[in-house]
C-alpha cells in the first residue's frame, strides 16, 4: 500500500457500519489492513457482511472462528507487531473472547486499541441494541432534520454511523498515532456514535446559546425554514437544491428567477411563506436540467439534486475524480486528497477468508499446521 499510512498495520475484528467504514479511511490512506472474518462465513455462511461490500476495499481477509482457544492465538499473533486494532463488537464481548484491550496491550504495548459502539462503553445504555437513528436521537441531531408538521427524517445512516461513528473512529486513531510517535505507547480509543453525533451538532448548540436557533424544527435558516436554503420539485418531478444565504446570492437567486428584488426582501418573516410559494411555483415551470443550465455560472447556490447513478457522471465529479471505477464498480474515490502521498484504491473487497493462507503463511504456519486448523474449523 501507498499513501501518508503506508508502513500502519491494522488489524480489523469484522464488524457492520461504522467500523469497516473507519477502517477503509485508514485503508484508502494506506494503512496495511487485514480483516478477521468469521471462519463460518469463509465456508459460505454469509450474515450482515455481505452488505458491507461498499466499505471493504484495500484490505485481506483472514477467516478465524474466535470462539476456539487457537482462533485467539491466531489473533494474538497477528496483533503482536500490528499497530491498530479495530473491533465493533458491543461492551464485554472482546473481554470474554480473551482479546480485550488489557491482554492485547499487555503483549503489544504500542497497539492502539480502537473500540466502536453506538452508546460508548460505559453509561445506563452502553448494552442496548441500538442503530444510526437512535444514536442520533439522543444527541440531538435527529430532532433537527424534518419538516416541522412531520416527525423527524431518518437521514440513511450517514449522520450517526458514518459522520459520528467511523469518522470519528479515524480520527481518534490518528490522533493516537499521532502522540505515539511521541510518547511511544498505545492507548484506547473509545469511539461512540452516540458521543460523535453530539459532537456534529457543536454549531447548533453554539448558535442555540446566543438565541440565534430554534429547538422549532423547520423554522431556521438552514433545516428548510427559510425557502432561500430548500429544495424545489421542478417540471420532471426532480428536484434542485437552493442555498443563497449570503445577500449577494440570494440577489442573484432573484435575478435569475426574474422576481423583483422589492418585492421580496429576504430575511421578512412573515413573506417567507408567500415567497416559498413563489419558488415552488417558478421551477415548476421548467425541468431539474433546464434550471441546472439557468444557474450554470451562477453564485445563486442552486444545484441539481442527483441520485447515486447520476452523481459519478456529473462534470465536476467527472473533471475532479470524486468518484473512480475500481475493479468493476463505482465507487466514491479516496478523500481527503493528499499532495504527495495520496490514496489509492489497491485492493478490492476480499471474499471472507480469500488472503488465510498467505496471511498464515507470514505468521511463519506452515502448510500442514494450517490444514490442522482447518480441519478443526478455526480457520476457513
Amino acid at each position: 500500500m501507498t499513501g501518508p499510512l503506508a508502513g500502519i498495520k491494522v488489524i480489523e475484528l469484522a464488524a457492520i457500519g461504522p467500523a469497516p467504514y473507519g477502517v477503509m479511511l485508514l485503508a484508502d490512506l494506506g494503512a496495511e489492513v487485514v480483516r478477521v472474518d468469521r471462519a463460518a462465513a469463509a465456508r459460505g455462511q454469509l450474515g450482515a457482511e455481505a452488505s458491507m461490500v461498499g466499505l471493504s476495499r484495500n484490505r485481506r481477509s483472514i477467516a478465524i472462528d474466535l470462539k476456539a482457544s487457537a482462533g485467539v492465538e491466531l489473533v494474538e499473533r497477528l496483533v503482536d507487531d500490528a499497530d491498530v486494532l479495530v473491533e465493533g463488537f458491543r461492551p464485554g464481548v472482546a473481554e470474554r473472547l480473551g482479546l480485550g484491550p488489557d491482554t492485547l496491550c499487555e503483549r503489544n504495548p504500542r497497539l492502539i486499541y480502537a473500540r466502536m459502539t453506538g452508546w460508548g462503553q460505559d453509561g445506563p445504555l452502553a448494552l442496548r441494541a441500538g442503530h444510526d437513528i437512535d444514536y442520533a436521537a439522543i444527541a440531538g441531531a435527529l430532532h433537527t432534520v424534518g419538516r416541522p408538521d412531520e416527525p423527524p427524517a431518518p437521514p440513511v445512516n450517514y449522520l450517526a454511523d458514518f459522520g459520528g461513528g467511523g469518522t470519528f473512529l479515524a480520527i481518534g486513531v490518528l490522533a493516537a498515532l499521532v502522540e505515539r510517535a511521541g510518547s511511544g505507547r498505545g492507548q484506547l480509543v473509545d469511539a461512540a456514535m452516540v458521543d460523535g453525533t453530539a459532537s456534529l451538532t457543536a454549531f447548533l448548540q453554539g448558535l442555540r446559546a446566543i438565541g440565534a436557533w430554534s429547538t422549532e424544527r423547520g423554522t431556521n435558516l438552514l433545516d428548510g425554514g427559510a425557502p432561500f436554503y430548500d429544495s424545489y420539485r421542478c417540471a420532471d418531478d426532480r428536484f434542485v437544491a437552493v442555498g443563497a444565504l449570503e445577500p449577494q446570492f440570494y440577489a442573484e437567486l432573484l435575478d435569475r428567477l426574474e422576481l423583483p428584488p422589492d418585492d421580496w426582501p429576504q430575511h421578512d418573516r412573515d413573506r417567507w411563506p408567500a415567497m416559498r410559494a413563489r419558488f415552488a411555483e417558478i421551477f415548476a415551470t421548467r425541468t431539474r436540467d433546464q434550471w441546472a443550465e439557468v444557474f450554470a455560472d451562477s453564485d445563486a447556490c442552486v444545484a441539481p439534486i442527483l441520485d447515486l447513478e447520476e452523481a459519478p457522471a456529473h462534470p465536476h465529479n467527472v473533471a475532479r475524480g470524486t468518484f473512480t471505477d475500481a475493479f468493476g464498480a463505482v465507487q466514491p474515490a479516496p478523500a481527503p486528497r493528499m499532495s504527495r502521498t495520496p490514496g489509492t484504491i489497491e485492493r478490492p473487497p476480499p471474499r471472507p477468508g480469500q488472503h488465510t493462507d498467505e496471511i498464515l503463511t507470514e505468521l511463519g504456519i506452515d502448510d500442514e499446521a494450517a490444514m490442522v486448523l482447518r480441519n478443526a474449523g478455526v480457520i476457513g
